[in-house]
């Protein structure tokens, strides 16, 4: 049995970039990926690089190319991308000076040490005197009769990015993030997509305002996506290629035919087979491992980072997971989750939906006597550029401060724009501030100047 210094299970963000800072500071560490695929994490390989990509170039399909060549080409641009980026994953953390990567499955054979289950067969044993577990998440499988993830018409959102025959139809299970940015992508390919949401209308993107909500959902419709609200998926079938989907709907059966099926219902921490009852590590309710403020199990040489800690599932954050971490073990310590605030979120349907902060609904809920502005993209010059204007911005202003509470965006490039609102928050600027700031020409960030501007 191998003693070194620290363990990673798991070689997603925090956990490789962690790597590397601590092979660089001359302590010995292993990085142990059961999945050669999964060089780099859940980000690179089966959820923000691919699906971003395949958004951008659903974007840029020309109206005069047939749906299924170009989606086809797509499909094969996207793998390609991945292939260079897991790669170069591998070559930078395993190429670190004492840093080595390990392919298998780890479990805990107690709280130091850790027993690989090599793919060729062998069980190698390592001591830790750190052990940091970074294994991510899964997509959520509803138990629904007939549903079989095959990766043929049955799909999760990483198993539909690598097929490449186009769907003409597709139906999606889930109206979350995920599944709202797949409808985008698939209208925007040509697919006549159908998404089945189990709430009803009036709660669709039930944490924004209603009328952010309300603008959302109208630029989607106008897609060409047909939403189900109230609708429980409760058979599917499969009758020749045609996929039978069977639903309840205000307590009356339907039934819906697709080509494909997406099932997007949320993710869940990857904890099993860890063995984490042989370490003593304790789960949370939600099964993601519990974690204190400084991403410490209740063994407090073992950490959890990124997805299966339980936190918001941002790939951004993972990094941030790492700050923490080397804040504890080589800093002052002061840097914690307690310190997180302050941090954007964008969803990437078209144009993106992105936000920072509080909602006017959450800043009334807090008690704050708050002062409320927004603005139609369509007014922002960038806007008829892009020839593209569906969209508003919205801020919340704290009346007593002047400082920003929260800012929505629902407009093209916004995924940019929230990061100077962020930084603004953090850096306790007035509203006022951004009102008269100067922006280049034309810019989507010069309708901050008027959103700020019309604060009353």
């Amino acid at each position: 049995m191998e003693k070194i210094k620290n363990i990673i299970i798991g070689f997603g963000k925090a956990g490789k970039t962690l790597a590397q800072d601590l092979g660089n500071r001359g302590e010995t560490t292993i990085v142990i990926e059961k999945d050669p695929k999964m060089y780099g994490g859940t980000c690179i390989n089966v959820a923000c690089i691919p699906s971003k990509k395949l958004a951008t170039l659903a974007k840029r399909k020309p109206e005069n190319v047939m749906d299924a060549d170009y989606y086809t080409k797509a499909i094969q641009e996207k793998k390609a991308l991945i292939d260079q980026l897991n790669e170069a994953n591998y070559e930078n953390v395993d190429g670190t000076e004492n840093v080595k990567v390990i392919d298998g499955e780890a479990s805990f054979a107690n709280d130091h040490q850790v027993e690989i289950a090599l793919h060729d067969g062998d069980v190698v044993t390592y001591e830790a005197e750190r052990i940091f577990i970074n294994t991510g998440s899964r997509p959520n499988i509803p138990a629904i009769p007939g549903l079989e993830i095959n990766g043929e018409n049955i799909h999760t959102s990483e198993t539909l990015m690598d097929d490449e025959e186009f769907p003409e139809r597709l139906a999606i299970i889930g109206d979350g993030y995920v599944g709202l940015e797949f409808a985008s992508i698939y209208a925007q390919f040509g697919s006549k997509v159908t998404l089945l949401s189990h709430s009803p209308r009036e709660e669709f993107l039930k944490a924004e305002d209603r009328d952010v909500a309300q603008a959302v959902l109208e630029a989607l419709e106008n897609m060409g996506i047909t939403f189900l609200f109230d609708a429980e998926t409760t058979q599917i079938d499969k009758e020749d290629e045609v996929i039978i989907l069977t639903y309840e709907q205000k307590e009356t059966k339907e039934t819906l035919q697709t080509d494909k099926i997406l099932v997007a219902v949320g993710r869940h921490p990857n904890v099993q087979g860890l063995n984490l009852e042989a370490a003593d590590v304790i789960l949370a309710e939600d099964e993601s491992i519990q974690i204190n403020k400084r991403l410490q199990t209740n063994k407090k040489h073992i950490y959890a980072l990124g997805d299966v800690n339980g936190g918001p599932q941002h790939t951004y954050l993972s990094l941030d997971d790492y700050r923490i971490v080397i804040s504890q073990l080589f800093g002052d310590g002061s840097y914690d989750l307690a310190e997180r605030k302050y941090i954007p979120a964008a969803t990437f349907i078209h144009p993106p939906l992105s936000s920072v902060g509080l909602t006017e609904k959450e800043a009334r809920a807090h008690g704050y006597e708050i002062k409320v502005a927004s603005l139609p993209a369509a007014s922002i010059p960038r806007a008829k550029i892009l020839d593209h204007k569906v969209g508003l911005y919205k801020a919340v202003i704290d009346a007593d401060t002047d400082q920003i509470l929260g800012t929505v965006l629902f407009a093209e490039e916004s995924s940019e724009v929230i990061n100077l609102i962020a930084t603004a928050m953090k850096g306790k600027l007035t509203y006022q501030t951004l009102a008269n700031q100067v922006f280049t020409h034309p810019a989507m960030a010069e309708g901050l100047n008027d959103l700020y501007g019309n604060v009353e």
